[in-house]
């Protein structure tokens, strides 16, 4: 009745292209590019304060996340049933995503604008697409997935939480 794999609990991975993922990623990158062109004032000087080991994990992150979400099927909406509820949250967190970038363009675009919470989420521009991908990859019972989301959001969001100690301690974007 059950195989092996159903039996333990292990869910099979379906490769196959997911436009749940690409939809994600649009929603990931578009405002990034155009944050590209609006980076908060003084920036650079942050950057260049980056931990190299919480910079390694993000970029090895953003590579596996970026790749993972879009090779696999299992993120696509199959029947709608409770289990749903999971991708619904993500989505809706992604749509927080969104809310916070626009936040963001619309001020002064200082450190502390670009480190700021939403909704009690701190650093929103880091925590929210790591839940959302992480929510993802949940609905999918994609471990790789999961794995991936774990290490970007040790180096991304660790990153800017440095950011955000950083801004709270420099007066000179007030």
């Amino acid at each position: 009745m059950f195989d092996k794999a159903q039996r333990q609990g292990v869910r099979e991975l379906h490769f196959g292209f997911s436009y749940v993922g690409l939809i994600y990623l649009v929603m990931l990158m578009t405002p990034n590019i155009i944050w590209s062109k609006n980076l908060p004032k003084d920036y650079e000087k942050y950057a260049a304060n980056e931990n190299k080991v919480l910079l390694a994990f993000e970029r090895i992150g953003e590579v596996l996340v970026s790749t993972l979400c879009l090779i696999f099927s299992d993120f696509n909406i199959g029947s709608i049933r409770p289990w749903s509820i999971v991708l619904l949250v993500s989505f809706l967190l992604m749509i927080l995503y969104e809310i916070y970038w626009i936040r963001y363009f619309l001020s002064e675009k200082t450190m502390r604008d670009m480190y700021s919470s939403i909704l009690g989420v701190p650093v929103a521009g880091a925590t929210l697409p790591v839940i959302a991908f992480g929510l993802l990859a949940v609905y999918g019972g994609n471990l790789p997935m999961l794995i991936a989301v774990i290490i970007l959001g040790i180096g991304h969001i660790g990153i800017h939480l440095n950011h955000r100690k950083e801004a709270k301690a420099d007066k000179s974007d007030e």
